[in-house]
């Protein structure tokens, strides 16, 4: 990648020279389904008031793209203070409607300037902020025998994130990239840049509506994939194609929802592994049950999305113990398994580990949520990560609350036997605590079976093959 493409200007502008863990490889197709996705963010708040509005910087390869959809792009453009479109000087926009509007820049972009190579769409808001940054592979970084043959097998570097310290810091890169076109232009962005990060906005913007049209783009863009090659190959060779290019697109669901899993992670300071722990712990909790091996799958994937229902979370959630919550924040709280229920069901293939996400607060007794189940009607894998959660939180601080060791946290679990958890659950937690007490085992930090996404590298030079994040 040309080191002086924003996504390396990024990771250079980080203290730590880490990208963001969305960092990967993508298809063309699966940028399309994410620049829609938040495209259509832009859209539904369409009522919002000037001052909210936000600015929008974007850079579409040659304009080829774009002119595909020009006429959609007229419609994102009514609902923003500003649109900057980067593109070659012969793509079209100058003759376009859209490229005529008052609140909309071109600039001609020289074919020498990497900016040719890149897909950017930043979307920068007082409410929030979105973006996806990426650069195109070039020829020579594609392993042998899997260069493109088709549109949609184009491969990108790049990332998509919400993580507003890294959209702000892209929208700086990208507009001085713009200063040599047309410096004028570049100060007034600046201007506009400034007054967006100087405008309050308290409420916290729910996002999880935009990860859900982002999976469910995912899943329509599958079949597109699979109808495109029909067309463009002979059926034997077709047959292989679409499954590897099915199994890409089912990955790139997932790993929507476990990224939006590690930005929970992220956001909690005193817990920036729980979903790792409750996975490994939750794990090893139905070895002990000798639960099958689908099972226990099953049981890691949910210890990995059980917190997902917190995306949107106020931060008092991260910072204070349900104690301490005000009756907003704890309701938010006390329907977090909901939440999260509900997310997943945009995504078909997850429906057994919505449910156990669904019920990870049913309670032994009965008087848990969302359904009043009671006993063994609990799903074992339910009982399991709802044990293994209100344990490993609570060797955690959560506001006053302290870090309890783990006997004093297996011992409020104890408390808890018969009314809220299971107590053979909780026997077996004990088992397992009492053998790490005394040093003979020491308690999983992460699951056997990582999915790539959670510990994803930035790709550190070309001479080694690209990593394909099935994104």
């Amino acid at each position: 990648m040309n080191p002086e493409s924003t996504l390396n200007q990024l990771k250079a502008s980080l203290s730590d020279g880490q990208l963001p863990s969305s960092y990967g490889v993508y298809f063309k197709n699966t940028l399309v389904a994410l620049c829609h996705a938040l495209e259509d963010h832009i859209l539904q708040n369409s009522d919002a008031p000037p001052e909210q509005q936000p600015l929008v910087l974007v850079t579409f390869q040659e304009g080829k793209w774009y002119l595909q959809e020009a006429d959609r792009y007229f419609d994102v453009v009514q609902s923003c203070r500003h649109v900057v479109i980067s593109a070659v000087a012969d793509s079209g926009f100058l003759t376009h409607r859209t490229g005529q509007l008052e609140n909309v820049s071109l600039i001609n972009l020289d074919r020498s300037d990497s900016l040719v190579m890149e897909w950017n769409l930043i979307i920068l808001a007082p409410s929030y902020t979105t973006m996806v940054l990426c650069h195109e592979l070039m020829p020579d970084e594609y392993p042998a025998h899997t260069k493109p043959t088709i549109d949609t097998e184009r491969k990108f570097y790049g990332l998509w994130t919400f993580d507003q310290k890294l959209v702000r810091e892209s929208a700086k890169i990208l507009i001085e990239r713009f200063r040599p076109y047309n410096a004028e232009l570049a100060d007034c962005l600046l201007q506009q840049y400034q007054e967006i990060i100087a405008t309050p906005y308290h409420q916290v913007p729910d996002l999880t509506g935009v990860v859900s049209r982002i999976v469910s783009y995912l899943q329509s863009s599958q079949q597109e994939l699979i109808t495109v090659n029909r067309q463009n190959r002979e059926f034997w060779e077709l047959e292989g194609q679409a499954k590897r290019i099915s199994r890409n697109i089912t990955g790139n669901k997932l790993q929507a929802f476990l990224r939006m899993a590690q930005r929970v992670d992220e956001r909690d300071q005193n817990n920036p592994c729980a979903s790792l722990q409750v996975a490994a712990l939750s794990e090893t909790l139905g070895q002990i049950l000798d639960l099958p091996t689908v099972k226990l799958r099953r049981l890691q994937l949910a210890g990995l999305l059980y917190r997902i229902g917190l995306s949107s979370a106020p931060d008092e959630v991260f910072t204070q113990s349900p104690e301490e919550m005000d009756d907003a924040t704890r309701k938010f709280w006390s329907e977090r398994a909901l939440i999260g229920a509900r997310l997943l069901e945009s995504m078909p293939e997850l429906a057994i580990i919505r449910d156990v996400v669904a019920h990870q607060l049913e309670y032994w007794d009965g008087s848990g949520k969302p359904d009043g189940q009671k006993g063994e009607e609990i799903n074992i894998k339910a009982r399991i990560l709802g044990l293994v959660a209100y344990f490993q939180s609570l060797t955690h601080p959560r506001g006053k609350r302290h870090a309890h060791s783990l006997t004093e946290a297996v011992e409020k679990c104890q408390e808890l036997s018969g009314t809220r958890f299971d107590p053979a659950l909780v026997e077996a937690l004990k088992n397992v605590v009492k053998l790490a007490e005394i040093g003979l085992i020491q308690l999983p930090t992460q699951p056997s079976q990582l999915p790539n996404v959670w510990l994803e590298e930035a790709l550190s030079s070309k001479s080694k093959s690209p990593k394909e994040s099935k994104v």
